[in-house]
């Protein structure tokens, strides 16, 4: 018998990495621009675009810095990012739920009604 696939959650430092990869690209620049800017090594930026490092909160605050965005716009694009995913995962079992809710007869308030087998 299979088991059932188990979702997971996102990591935060992927969701980190893809947001400020996202910004970079969308600037136009260059990892070698942003990292020296920044002052961190160009490897460690790909890897944390990647979401391969967890980052310090002084390492993410210079990327912001050097890319011109506040950090507190970063990380509301991360919530954004994980409700859209929470949403995801637990709207199939909403749908489930209303689904074996019993139907409600049709009529008004008061009317009386004949149930017959």
């Amino acid at each position: 018998m299979l088991e059932p696939v188990k979702e997971t959650k996102p990591l935060l430092r992927v969701l980190l990495g893809d947001v400020l990869r996202g910004i970079r690209r969308e600037q136009g620049r260059t990892l070698a621009d942003v990292s020296r800017v920044a002052r961190v090594s160009m490897p460690y930026l790909s890897e944390l675009e990647r979401g391969r490092k967890e980052a310090s909160s002084e390492v993410i605050a210079a990327v912001c810095e050097a890319l011109h965005v506040e950090l507190s716009d970063v990380l509301t694009e991360v919530g954004r990012t994980l409700e859209i995913d929470r949403v995801r995962r637990t709207a199939p079992a909403t749908v489930i739920a209303l689904r074996r809710r019993p139907a409600r007869p049709a009529g008004r308030p008061g009317d009386v009604q004949l149930l017959a087998a």
